[in-house]
């Protein structure tokens, strides 16, 4: 049951993730991958939120864990993604945007997670 938890999870994260993509560069034409930036962003408020819930909260759904935690959200950011879009701006020689990416990614991704755990924390 446990890996029909994480594949069901995971179809929908990776669904969500492709719908948000495309969604997000209709709006943005640019070379910066803004989509994968706040997909990750996103996806670790989530994670914040998910682990306070499950682990703090709620430990009565430990059971959906591999469902929300691992599934989803480890379908919907994309991490490898990210790294493959900082390689590709370095190949072609956009240095300011693959650092500026690089760097966002990981301060607000880190700030996003902290955000959403002390936001459930708080209420």
């Amino acid at each position: 049951m446990m890996y029909f938890m994480i594949a069901f999870g995971g179809a929908f994260g990776a669904l969500s993730r492709y719908g948000m993509t495309k969604w997000v560069n209709t709006y943005w034409h640019h070379h910066f991958p803004f989509a994968t930036m706040l997909i990750n962003v996103l996806g670790s408020v989530l994670m914040g939120v998910a682990f306070v819930l499950i682990s703090e909260r709620m430990p009565s759904l430990e059971p959906y864990r591999p469902l929300v935690m691992v599934g989803f959200l480890g379908a919907f950011t994309t991490f490898s993604t990210f790294s493959l879009e900082i390689v590709s701006l370095i190949n072609m020689q956009a240095w300011l945007s693959a650092v500026s990416y690089l760097l966002l990614s990981c301060i607000l991704g880190v700030a996003g997670l902290a955000i959403g755990m002390t936001l459930t924390r708080a209420f």
